[in-house]
């Protein structure tokens, strides 16, 4: 079992979902039920996944928690493209935070891999 406070995958993840939340105050309220709750809460599932993945007890759990996490992740990067397409997302404030959710989805990456024994090329 790991404190995955302590984890620099999930500090990421973290900042990430920080920074949906505040970028998606400004979305349209029409969007209320639709892609602002959406965002959120696959960034929210980032995190979390992490989080459960790192209370089991096996590497093997762990790492199915982190694949997750990482499918999470993408849902999230296409959400963030969508919200810049329709104008509800600077594109500088999109640029961050999808740099952020792709740096996320490559730590995931290794840490899978790290967990399964395998060399991270």
């Amino acid at each position: 079992m790991r404190n995955f406070e302590e984890l620099q995958v999930w500090q990421k993840a973290h900042a990430l979902t920080l920074g949906v939340y505040e970028a998606s105050t400004t979305f349209p309220s029409t969007e209320q039920f639709g892609l602002t709750s959406q965002i959120r809460r696959a960034a929210t599932s980032i995190g979390s996944n992490i989080a459960e993945g790192a209370g089991r007890d096996s590497n093997m759990d762990f790492a199915r928690f982190l694949q997750i996490a990482a499918g999470s992740t993408s849902e999230a990067e296409y959400q963030l493209r969508l919200a810049r397409d329709l104008g509800y997302l600077p594109v500088d404030r999109h640029d961050e935070l999808q740099a952020l959710a792709q740096e996320v989805r490559r730590m995931l990456h290794a840490f899978i891999e790290y967990l399964r024994g395998r060399s991270v090329t």
